[in-house]
């Protein structure tokens, strides 16, 4: 058999995702399922043994967990997944505000510019988020929370796509790994699905009318409207 070249092994060492972020891709997964629930404590060496892995990898893990205010490392009590708070919710929501906003802004401002130039292109990127609009509609009828919360992202990324601005995306989808905590289940509040398909209405209707401003508020409003549906399941028993 034949040795590997060395350039080939370092290429496939380089390729492959180190350990402790495989590791923290799952605990992620776990997290966001909320198979490890807000509030709980991290079992560490239950699950270095369930994964077959000594204790370095997963704390290594723990570390880019708690980086992103998915978990709080705390000194010799050990760590806890991280549970949203009234002060979260104040801290976050305006700023996702102002940034999500933004990005409907200069998405309408870029769908008109390339509507003047190169209409085909356009057309298409505005047909692509009517048809995760659609989407959206199918679900809410079906009462799918799941597929409803799967396709908003999908509405939310395709903006940003849009909008071409690296950097705001960079910034929204950190800062929306911590609201995937409890944001799925705030659909389950009593009309927040059908306000929620509302509010993605008048965004749309906005960006066909190349409103950039209204598009920039209406999303504003969206991101805040999600704020007061967390407060209120915050407070339920």
């Amino acid at each position: 058999m034949n040795a590997r070249h060395p350039v080939d092994a370092v290429r496939d060492s380089l390729a492959a995702p180190a350990l402790y972020e495989q590791v923290a891709e799952r605990l992620r997964t776990r997290i966001y399922a909320h198979e490890l629930a807000p509030g709980a404590w991290i079992d560490e060496q239950g699950l270095a043994d369930e994964f077959g892995i000594s204790r370095t990898p997963l704390r290594e893990a723990l570390k880019v967990l708690a980086a992103e205010g998915l978990v709080v490392l705390k000194p010799r009590r050990g760590c806890y997944v991280a549970a949203l708070a009234e002060r979260d919710l104040d801290e976050i929501f305006p700023i996702l505000a102002l940034l999500e906003g933004r990005v409907a802004e200069e998405a309408t401002r870029r769908l008109a510019g390339l509507e003047a130039g190169v209409g085909r292109l356009a057309s298409a990127d505005f047909s692509r988020l009517e048809e995760i609009h659609a989407d959206l509609e199918r679900h809410a009828a079906a009462h799918d929370i799941d597929r409803f919360f799967a396709t908003n992202q999908q509405f939310h990324s395709a903006l940003q796509e849009l909008a071409g601005n690296r950097w705001l995306s960079q910034l929204i989808d950190d800062t929306r790994k911590f609201l995937k905590l409890t944001r799925r289940d705030s659909l389950r509040l009593d009309g927040r699905l059908k306000q929620s398909l509302a509010e993605h209405r008048a965004i749309l209707a906005a960006m066909k009318k190349q409103d950039a401003a209204a598009a920039a508020l209406h999303m504003h409003n969206h991101i805040l409207s999600g704020r007061a549906a967390l407060a209120k399941l915050l407070v339920q028993p």
